[in-house]
């Protein structure tokens, strides 16, 4: 069993059942379309956003944390496909989606620039990219996120990465964070709305 697959199995939802409220506040820079969430975890994002008529696909490496967001679904009574893939082997499509979202997904530096290259292809003109993520101060903060500032993000990597992108929405900042058991109190977060343009 993997890391998250062991923490996903614990009883209730890890990270809560509401959405993000970075994304809640930014979702209005989506076209109603499909959205891709990223890392989506038991489906706390992907059940807001189908909730709002989005055709959502998340995509996880746990089966138990997709399994989880198939039952939150029904319970809200809404529809979302879930794919159990890691994301070094998951493809995202060209120009294929209106929307694509990464809320506290911290992969290995290669990988997610990669990840972000591919985002910035996958997005249809008009399409919005959304992301929350933890910076290397949060490290001094120790409440929730990864152990080694290899996974944190800042702004400036990000806007290395998201080449292509207008961020609209770009800033470093310390919030409070209020998101099931291991996402609590301040935050030292990057966050960022970047939008492809029409051509």
């Amino acid at each position: 069993m993997n890391f998250w697959d062991s923490r996903y199995s614990e009883p209730g939802f890890t990270y809560g059942t509401e959405p993000n409220e970075f994304l809640v506040s930014a979702t209005a820079h989506i076209p109603k379309g499909r959205v891709l969430c990223l890392a989506e975890g038991e489906g706390r994002n992907a059940v807001y956003l189908a909730g709002l008529g989005y055709d959502v696909t998340g995509v996880d490496s746990s089966s138990v944390g997709m399994k989880k967001a198939e039952e939150l679904a029904k319970s809200r009574n809404v529809s979302i496909t879930t794919v159990v893939a890691d994301l070094a082997e998951f493809v995202i499509e060209p120009d294929h989606w209106d929307g694509i979202v990464s809320i506290f997904c911290h992969i290995p530096p290669e990988l997610r620039a990669r990840v972000h290259r591919d985002t910035v292809a996958g997005l249809r003109p008009g399409g919005a990219f959304i992301l929350e993520a933890y910076t290397p101060r949060q490290l001094e903060l120790r409440t929730g996120g990864p152990q080694t500032v290899e996974l944190m993000m800042t702004l400036d990597m990000l806007r290395e990465e998201l080449r292509g992108l207008e961020l609209v929405e770009a800033r470093e900042i310390e919030r409070v964070v209020n998101e099931g058991h291991f996402h609590r109190g301040p935050g030292a977060v990057v966050q960022v709305v970047g939008i492809k343009p029409v051509v």
